[in-house]
């Protein structure tokens, strides 16, 4: 896969929780490091996601989201 974003990170995925229109992916990219991604559930399911496969976070500098408990 060749995209222009340079900030990728390939991890596996340690966690996926399913709503109603939208699904949480969690990838650990480093011991202790996870991404957590929030896509469509048409995307998930498109991309065949399961806990244990392998995922690439793009992060595009001018769309990043924090957010804090």
């Amino acid at each position: 896969m060749k995209i222009s974003a340079r900030n990728q990170l390939t991890g596996s995925i340690v966690e996926i929780k399913e709503g109603a229109v939208n699904v949480e992916v969690a990838i650990e990219v480093a011991d202790g490091v996870v991404i957590t991604s929030i896509i469509t559930k048409d995307s998930f399911e498109s991309l065949g996601l399961t806990v244990g496969g392998t995922a690439t976070a793009i992060i595009k500098a001018n769309n990043v989201m924090v957010g804090a408990e």
